[in-house]
Formats: structure tokens, C-alpha cells, sequence
């Protein structure tokens, strides 16, 4: 009788599992879940929001846009005015449809705010919120 470790063959048997193909199975997933997440990009600036009696969770996608105490209005880091905001709406929006989201600041400036919010409509925003503190 021959030995249960040498195959038909003559060759020995495999005792051992070959975990590389796994390996490269977990750095494709790694690298598909790195490919496809979406990052939310903050204005830049802290904003100190005014309480609000209900509050409604913001989705990821979303065009965030600050208005400081000093009425400047503030994306990405950087002041763009109230000049900036329907051209940063419109570039955003013309692959999908985004809300935008204003951070403003208690102190800033009503009519600035509103203007704000006409500038994100004529933008193309068919949705757009103020933030406010929970």
C-alpha cells in the first residue's frame, strides 16, 4: 500500500492553502473603497449658528457655504463674496443636483443671507438650508 501523501502521480501532496490571491482580492476591495468615497469639503472657517428648535440630518452631498460675522462668505478656505456664490452653485450642480447649505454666523447681516439664498436659486440649488446650531 502506498503512502496517503503521494498522489496517483508520484507527486506529494499540498499541505499548505496559498493565501496570495486573498491578499490581492483585499487591496482591489481597498482600493475600490478608497476610488468610490465621498469626501465632504468644509467652508473653512468656524460659524458660530444661531439654536434652532428642529434640525434635520444634512446629506454628504451637499455644497457647503459660510457667512462669517464680518458678513464675508466664505468656500473651500477662501472668501468668493456674494459674486461667487452662483458660479460655484452652477459648476457644482451640473453633474447632479446638490443642496446647498449655508453656515451663517448669528451675528452676520440678514440682507446678506438672503441674497445669499437668491444667488444659490438663480444658480440652479432647487434646495437650500441655513444651518443651525443642534
Amino acid at each position: 500500500m502506498k503512502n496517503k501523501s503521494i498522489l496517483a502521480g508520484g507527486e506529494p501532496e499540498l499541505s499548505e492553502i496559498n493565501i496570495s490571491p486573498m491578499i490581492d482580492m483585499v487591496f482591489i476591495l481597498l482600493i475600490f473603497f478608497i476610488v468610490t468615497t465621498v469626501f465632504v469639503e468644509e467652508p473653512g472657517v468656524e460659524v458660530d449658528k444661531p439654536p434652532a428648535v428642529m434640525s434635520y440630518h444634512l446629506q454628504k452631498n451637499s455644497i457647503l457655504i459660510a457667512i462669517t460675522n464680518t458678513n464675508q462668505i466664505i468656500y473651500g478656505g477662501r472668501e468668493i463674496g456674494i459674486a461667487g456664490v452662483r458660479p460655484i452653485v452652477k459648476r457644482l450642480n451640473q453633474r447632479d443636483k446638490m443642496p446647498v447649505i449655508l453656515q451663517v454666523d448669528e451675528a452676520s447681516s440678514a440682507g446678506l443671507v438672503v441674497r445669499a439664498i437668491d444667488e444659490a436659486k438663480l444658480g440652479g440649488a432647487d434646495i437650500v438650508s441655513v444651518a443651525t446650531e443642534l
